[in-house]
């Protein structure tokens, strides 16, 4: 059966609908899933096989029957590993469809169907009993419910239920433990992406400061965990303000409970300087004893240890509410709250005198609510853009930029969601400014950034689409300069800022014969790269730990068939380092001095690969041209001619195309160049692309 979805076009700015099969969600699900990265994770699945061996052992050394309940089974793996080290049955539960139909034919074509039974279910809707799915409870309870932030996939209501229905009281448990550590660091880099800091602008009657509203600096922003490979976070960019403290650890084979509630520790700062974040990671413990341990630690936290690179478990950067200053050696108490998925925290400066008595009190009085965004700034900007716009380099250019094209008796034009260009178009000196706004989130936003400002009467802020731009909401008025960053909250690939250029041919009856349009252009640039580690999402598994899983690797790369493998996917590259094989290559340009044109822009051509090493696929990128010499990258930042290393923007997403060598796992004889071929279609503002490696 087919279905017509909706959809915003986020180039365009349209509305499609478009007919999909019936399969369309669940070959997306799988297309950008990470259950490839799992099962490249080598430390998990060995260290997942040693624990699971030694429990079967505990079990057996009873003399009872080991009887393992696998939630979230995935592939079959763990179940697999399970029964391949003795035990004598697994129940593998497996919520989404088209996965649990794969686990079923991985255990079959192991050689595992008389020791393991898929239930497609809900942990929660399984029975137990002669009728039900399982026929007793289970003695050893293996699961892999976590992501970044250990509970965010609902780990904790899972195991409550698991331990009051479906498993023996005193189970063994796979894993045994998760204790999860945390690190106060003070670092500008980090704190920048929670809130704005004042822009400072010289303007032709002294220096103007644009200040954030007061309800901005005060809010505590999004609940939301920000989760990052913090591996790539380099030293200079943060201060560790106290030592790796245990925050809290769950005892996995024991009842748990996922009531909300809150965990204690103290702290005495090593340093002096601003509490501004709160990192943390997880390990877990396989065994009761602690001696198999899989640990998310960064790099300087085991800096002889080899880092085993995953993307399904990273590193987790927590925002306090405010920004504290501290003393080394004083006392301080630092809280994390929990419900059923998230985590926050609060820190607190110890009082004199107070002691343990006082502790419980203490933690009531600080067990808060999740923060919440008030301000409505952290719904309209996420954090990779709140580190935008504190960018003061990218500022700048914007400003020069500015200044070379406003005139005393400039009226102008803004398009972009939630942008600082209509103030500093104000501050240098333009007669009148007007800001579009595509949302009542952004309008409340830049109401109350203007009202801080003074400059409520000095900007009219229009909520509207282009294309329904009337006369009278520009008084009547001809737009002498448009200008956009170009940023808008619905891109998730480069060139759907591109929307910029639809916004300006919907307005072109309000814009003067002569209007300036800032940027001028854009260009789509390309580079062949290797690299380090982030080709294992997409790479086939094969055989993992001894066991077939190619039944998984088909599933994936026809559901990349089905729609993704044509298309590029974005990733921000600065937390995933590669070498550049080319050159970078400018591939398309876009003229915003002109209308959209009907007809399609294409290009085709070939790029020399220069370095040896292996071409996973092409990165893409846009370069807005503000004027004729000032252009701002959203990509390519800096590159080293000797090894090829790149610096990314560390603000944006740039495209990944990954080619069909990653996907289908070919050995490739060194290729020396790649063919590739662009179109870009005008009337669905999609890029169509092709590479060949020659």
């Amino acid at each position: 059966m087919k279905t017509f979805c909706g959809r915003a076009n986020p180039t365009t700015g349209s509305m499609e609908w478009l007919e999909e099969g019936e399969d369309y969600d669940y070959h997306q699900e799988i297309a950008r899933s990470r259950y490839a990265d799992m099962l490249h994770d080598k430390d998990r699945n060995v260290k997942y096989y040693q624990g699971i061996r030694a429990a079967v052992s505990r079990v057996k050394e009873r003399g009872e029957k080991a009887i393992v309940l696998d939630i979230g089974t995935g592939t079959g793996l763990l179940s697999m590993m399970a029964a391949s080290a003795g035990a004598d049955f697994c129940y593998a539960i497996e919520v989404f469809k088209p996965m649990a139909n794969a686990a079923v034919k991985i255990v079959e074509k192991n050689g595992f169907s008389d020791k393991i039974k898929v239930i497609n279910k809900h942990s929660t809707e399984v029975t137990v009993g002669p009728d039900g799915d399982m026929q007793c409870r289970a003695n050893i309870l293996v699961t892999e419910l976590f992501d970044t932030e250990l509970i965010g996939e609902g780990a904790l209501p899972t195991y409550e239920h698991a331990h009051k229905y479906l498993v023996q009281e005193g189970c063994e448990a796979v894993p045994h433990r998760a204790t999860v550590y945390v690190q106060l660091v003070e670092s500008r880099r980090m704190w920048c992406w929670k809130k704005l800091f004042p822009v400072h602008v010289e303007a032709e009657d002294g220096e103007k400061i644009l200040v954030p509203p007061s309800e901005m600096e005060n809010c505590p922003g999004l609940p939301s965990v920000c989760d990052i490979q913090l591996n790539q976070m380099p030293s200079s960019d943060f201060s560790t303000l106290s030592d790796v403290v245990k925050m809290f650890s769950v005892d996995f084979s024991k009842p748990v409970q996922s009531a909300s509630t809150c965990y204690r520790v103290q702290l005495e700062p090593v340093k002096s300087g601003k509490a501004q974040i709160v990192l943390s990671w997880w390990d877990i413990d396989m065994d009761p004893s602690g001696m198999i341990n899989c640990s998310m630690a960064p790099y300087w936290v085991k800096p002889t240890s080899a880092l085993q690179w995953r993307d399904h478990w990273m590193q987790c950067v927590y925002f306090l509410p405010r920004e504290e200053p501290v003393v080394q050696g004083e006392k301080l108490y630092l809280t994390a709250c929990r419900d059923e998925y998230s985590v926050w925290y609060t820190l607190q400066k110890a009082r004199e005198g107070e002691n343990g008595a006082d502790e419980e009190e203490q933690k009531a009085a600080v067990c808060v609510e999740s923060p919440v965004c008030r301000c409505r700034a952290h719904l309209l900007w996420n954090r990779p853009r709140f580190g935008e716009l504190n960018d003061q380099s990218r500022t700048r250019r914007y400003i020069r930029s500015l200044r070379k094209v406003l005139k005393t008796d400039s009226v102008c034009l803004c398009i972009s969601d939630g942008s600082l260009l209509p103030v500093l178009a104000h501050y240098l000196g333009a007669k009148q400014v007007f800001t579009l706004e595509n949302s009542g989130v952004s309008c409340s936003v830049m109401e109350k950034f203007f009202k801080a400002n003074n400059l409520e009467d000095k900007i009219k802020i229009i909520e509207a689409r282009p294309e329904l731009l009337k006369p009278s909401h520009l008084e009547d008025k001809k737009i002498s300069v448009l200008v956009g960053e170009p940023f808008f909250t619905t891109s998730l690939l480069p060139w759907h800022n591109l929307y910029f250029w639809y916004a300006r041919t919907a307005v072109s009856s309000h814009l003067a014969s002569n209007v300036t349009v800032l940027p001028q252009s854009a260009s789509l640039h390309m580079m062949i790269v290797e690299f380090q580690d982030l080709w294992r999402i997409r790479s086939p598994c094969g055989i993992c730990e001894g066991f077939d899983v190619r039944t998984m690797d088909d599933m994936i790369k026809d559901s990349l068939n089905f729609r993704e493998s044509k298309e590029a996917e974005p990733h921000p590259l600065w937390e995933y380092p590669c070498k550049s094989l080319s050159e970078p290559q400018e591939v398309l340009t876009f003229d915003f001095t002109k209308t959209v044109p009907e007809h399609c822009l294409s290009t085709e051509g070939s790029v020399k690969l220069l370095r040896k090493g292996k071409s996973h696929g092409a990165v893409l990128w846009m370069e807005y041209h503000l004027t004729a010499d000032i252009s701002v990258s959203t990509g390519l930042m800096q590159l080293s001619n000797e090894k090829g290393n790149c610096e990314w923007n560390p603000h944006c997403k740039q495209a990944v195309y990954f080619f069909s060598s990653v996907i289908e796992s070919e050995i490739l004889s060194d290729p020396t160049a790649v063919e590739y071929a662009m179109n870009f279609d005008t009337k669905t503002g999609e890029i169509a692309m092709d590479f060949k490696l020659l």
